[in-house]
This record gives structure tokens, C-alpha cells and sequence, in this order.
């Protein structure tokens, strides 16, 4: 396979994103990271982060057999708008429905944030992930005073559901399955959830 075709799309640089992809830079994981400016401007960023990541278009980004994507919640419809049918490939929704600066929860009409998501990504098997953690502690070494930090993931698809967590463990983290999107992604959505910004360890 090529570098490109084996890598993970990231389409938002902001602090998600950018720590997402320093997690795979850790794992020399490629990824192309991409965002509403052009890869020009994030070139200084990529070079920062390591050999493994690399700047790219937003459709560059969006074909890639797992893509993250981690925007500010009003932006997500313009910056997904006009992108192929994803055919069936995973895409994770690492998105929270709040924004800076006023952090005033969006409106989602009594549906979780990841099934409202699902909608703007047509053809994709969404799993939701890496919304939950800082993007501080998502960068960090996920090995904790001799356990694991935690990542949740949900999902309606169970084989997509097996490649993120497959991936959340390449990255050194330990991932646990919180079911369905309309349960699981509840559970970690910010606000609203229970489990965001909890920093928890598995050990043994």
C-alpha cells in the first residue's frame, strides 16, 4: 500500500486534532492532517509533530479508509459539505456540540450529537471517539502510573467499532465499548454526558 492509502484522515487541526495526530506521530502512525485553510497552512504545525504526519487537502483527508474529524460544531456542516459518499469507511466523530467563546450547548432535538453527525458524513460507519479526553492528556503517553488511560468508543457497527478500537490501542490507550451510538456516544457527549473530562486508568 502507499503511504497515503494507509493513512488515518484528520480533517480539523485545532486542539483535538492536533493532539490526535501527535498520538500517532508517537506510534509513527501516518495521517494526513487537514483543515478549512489549505495544507500550506499547516505546514510549521505537521513539521512540529513528527515524520509520520502530513498536510493535505480536506478531500485528501476524507478518502482515507479511517478519517477523524474534530470541528467547532457550527462549522461541521461546511467543512464535511460537498465531500463523496464515504462508501462505508469508519469515520470518527471526536466533535462535542459546544463552542468558545460563549459554550452555549447547541440544540440537538432530543438525538444524541454523534447521530445528528452521522447525517452530515453520508455513507460512513460512524464511531465516536476522542471527544472525551483534554487534548493535553489525548497527546500525553497514555501510560499511567502502571495502567492505561482510558478511551471510550461507541458505535452502531460492530467491525467499525473493532477498527477504532484496534487503533486505540495501537496508540497505548485502553479502550472500552459503550455500546450503541444513541446510549454510548450520550455517555461521553460534552456537555451532557457523565464521562468527559474524567481521567480514568485501567490497570492489569
Amino acid at each position: 500500500m502507499s503511504k497515503s492509502s494507509s493513512s488515518i484522515g484528520i480533517i480539523g487541526a485545532g486542539n483535538i486534532g492536533t493532539a490526535f495526530a501527535r498520538a500517532l506521530a508517537r506510534r509513527n502512525i501516518p495521517a494526513i492532517l487537514s483543515n478549512s485553510r489549505g495544507p500550506d497552512s499547516l505546514q510549521a504545525l505537521v513539521q512540529s509533530i513528527g515524520p509520520s504526519i502530513r498536510a493535505g487537502t480536506r478531500e485528501e483527508a476524507a478518502a482515507q479508509p479511517i478519517v477523524l474529524v474534530a470541528v467547532n460544531w457550527s462549522k461541521l456542516p461546511g467543512a464535511l459539505a460537498g465531500l463523496p459518499d464515504f462508501g462505508g469507511r469508519v469515520v470518527i466523530d471526536a466533535n462535542n456540540p459546544i463552542e468558545a467563546p460563549l459554550f452555549k450547548p447547541a440544540e440537538l432535538h432530543g438525538r444524541a450529537s454523534s447521530e445528528v453527525f452521522a447525517g452530515l458524513v453520508p455513507g460512513a460507519r460512524v464511531v465516536k471517539a476522542f471527544n472525551h479526553l483534554r487534548p493535553e492528556l489525548l497527546a500525553a503517553d497514555p501510560a499511567e502510573r502502571g495502567g492505561q488511560r482510558v478511551l471510550f468508543f461507541a458505535g452502531d457497527d460492530t467491525q467499525a467499532k473493532a477498527e477504532v478500537g484496534a487503533l486505540i490501542g495501537r496508540l497505548g490507550f485502553a479502550g472500552i465499548d459503550l455500546g450503541t451510538l444513541a446510549v454510548g456516544g450520550r455517555l461521553t457527549q460534552f456537555p451532557g454526558g457523565p464521562l468527559p473530562t474524567l481521567e480514568l486508568v485501567r490497570f492489569g
